[in-house]
């Protein structure tokens, strides 16, 4: 299974907001150019107010925890889960499998950080690179992916139980998962085209990271990973 965070609140400052008092005061505490500072609502919020979408972004701590939760999945020590990252402005994230994230935030916006200035972590003097950056949309990497089925996960879609909704996924040969890495709002309309249906799981807004959880263990108690795992 594919999983992509989808519109992720993950991107560096943006050059409107360089000059704000807020971001110039975060930047001298940093000792960092705005410019490879990852936007945070918690520190940048004040500057927030004019952005587009505002409402959307600057929340990375989405991505951490969802991605902590998926590469720390039976799934993925089982090598049956590929993981992505799309950012609301159009850069792709790819994630290795054996990838271990810092558990500490700090240290992973400081990773992010990396990320951006570099394209790649560890940068390419280091070796394997575990975390590849590149600017590519959504549409872009479904046609290098080429899915065999795309479900996103979206309060907008059709409601359906997510058992039922990832037994489905499993007898696809390749199949994907779009969940919003975004605190708010919906999918935009270009996203909700890529998909082969949208489907809603609970009448309430459940956080990114449990969603994540949700579908990973229901795939995997579906192709019967628990089991396999302790029968060895």
């Amino acid at each position: 299974m594919t999983l992509v965070l989808v519109e992720s609140a993950l991107e560096t400052l943006p050059k409107q907001l360089w000059n704000h008092r807020a971001v110039q005061k975060y930047a001298k505490l940093r000792g960092k150019h705005p410019r490879f500072i990852v936007l945070d609502r918690s520190y940048h919020h004040s500057a927030m107010k004019t952005l587009k979408l505002g409402e959307k972004r600057g929340r990375p701590d989405i991505v951490h925890f969802a991605l902590l939760e998926a590469l720390g999945s039976p799934l993925n020590k089982e090598k049956l889960l590929r993981v992505y990252v799309h950012t609301i402005n159009d850069y792709v994230i790819s994630v290795k499998a054996e990838t271990r994230l810092p558990r500490n935030y700090n240290r992973f916006v400081s990773l992010m950080e990396q990320l951006f200035e570099f394209g790649r972590v560890p940068p390419k003097e280091s070796g394997k690179s575990l975390l590849t950056l590149r600017q590519q949309n959504l549409t872009q990497l479904m046609r290098e992916i080429q899915p065999s089925h795309t479900l996103a996960l979206s309060r907008m879609g059709k409601s359906r139980t997510l058992e039922a909704a990832v037994s489905k996924l499993t007898e696809e040969k390749k199949p994907i998962v779009f969940i919003g890495g975004f605190p708010s709002g919906h999918f935009s309309e270009a996203t909700t085209k890529l998909a082969d249906e949208v489907v809603c799981i609970d009448r309430e807004m459940l956080e990114t990271w449990t969603v994540v959880s949700r579908v990973i263990y229901e795939f995997e108690r579906v192709v019967s990973v628990p089991q396999k795992r302790l029968e060895r």
